[in-house]
């Protein structure tokens, strides 16, 4: 999840200095002549190519008829006993009162999925890995920094221009280091290119989709994302019904086009997992407005004023 300026998922800043670079790396060479511009330009280009290629074809392989299963006990109870609902219906971690022994078990926890063999598991249950790997690494992140009013303070991401945590290596899969970013937009994203994804990753601040409160599993992997989509959808951080017309998160502006590009892809979308008095208010609609995305730490309210 992303900030609407220094947004470290949504990449229109990044590309954009990679073209300024590339487009002086050209200007160069051409003075210097063709041959050289092939050689100094178009080599590197095509090179990080095909290793961005490769980087993503290597999480492609699976077992559609592997039966095994992954232990997700611990990421259960953990979330069982620190995850609460407001009475808004958005979830709240109560990160000032994670035991000591707790913290340690998320760790024996990631660990555990940092020794698996992923390639060896069907599509369902990898993605129910890239889920639960993903939200237990931003909690553990959050707990090693607490307290703190947002996680984009955690600022520890490479590069000049990078906010945040996501770029940060912070795993090792299968002997690749990956970082937030690698699991949602170079594995998550391409291979799945699922919608619901975005209610399943948490970014651990007040605008996003829920943490929701059990692991998820490859059994009941269908559902769990449907009730992730429909409890963010009917909320007002979501979809707001305003005097002047409808705003929706900018998250359906930050990952447009995993939404159908459209503004009517979008509302069709939303519509999908709206209850009922919203879909009735959303059937009258054909455009709309996006909200602020609020950034501030999805703690326990109370708990947060008592630890500062």
């Amino acid at each position: 999840m992303d900030s609407p300026i220094w947004n470290p998922h949504a990449w229109g800043l990044r590309l954009y200095i990679s073209q300024q670079w590339r487009r002086q790396r050209l200007i160069l060479s051409i003075l210097a002549g063709l041959g050289s511009w092939w050689l100094t330009v178009s080599a590197p280009v095509v090179a990080a190519d095909a290793a961005d290629a490769d980087f993503q074809s290597r999480w492609r392989t699976y077992d559609q008829n592997s039966t095994d299963r992954l232990e997700h006990s611990v990421w259960e109870r953990f979330l069982e006993a620190y995850v609460t609902t407001d009475q808004a219906g958005a979830t709240r971690v109560d990160y000032n009162h994670v035991r000591p022994t707790d913290k340690v078990m998320l760790d024996a926890y990631i660990a555990y999925l940092e020794r698996v063999r992923i390639g060896t598991y069907n599509r369902q249950e990898q993605m129910a890995f890239w889920i639960n790997l993903y939200n237990a690494l931003t909690i553990r992140l959050v707990l090693r920094h607490y307290p703190l009013q947002s996680i984009r303070d955690i600022d520890i991401s490479p590069g000049w221009f990078a906010v945040g945590p996501w770029g940060a290596p912070l795993t090792k899969i299968e002997g690749q280091i990956l970082s937030l970013d690698d699991i949602e937009h170079s594995i998550l994203r391409p291979i799945w290119q699922d919608p619901r994804l975005h209610y399943a990753l948490n970014c651990a601040a007040v605008g996003c989709p829920n943490l929701m409160p059990r692991a998820f599993t490859s059994a009941g992997l269908g559902a769990q994302l449907d009730a992730a989509a429909r409890a963010f959808v009917n909320h007002p951080r979501a979809v707001s019904i305003e005097s002047n017309g409808v705003r929706v998160s900018r998250l359906y502006k930050w990952y447009r086009e995993d939404f159908g590009e459209t503004d009517a892809n979008v509302l069709d979308h939303l519509r999908k997992f709206a209850a009922v008095p919203l879909s009735r208010v959303l059937n009258g609609v054909s455009s709309f407005e996006f909200s602020d995305y609020d950034w501030s730490l999805n703690d326990h309210r109370d708990k947060f004023r008592q630890a500062n």
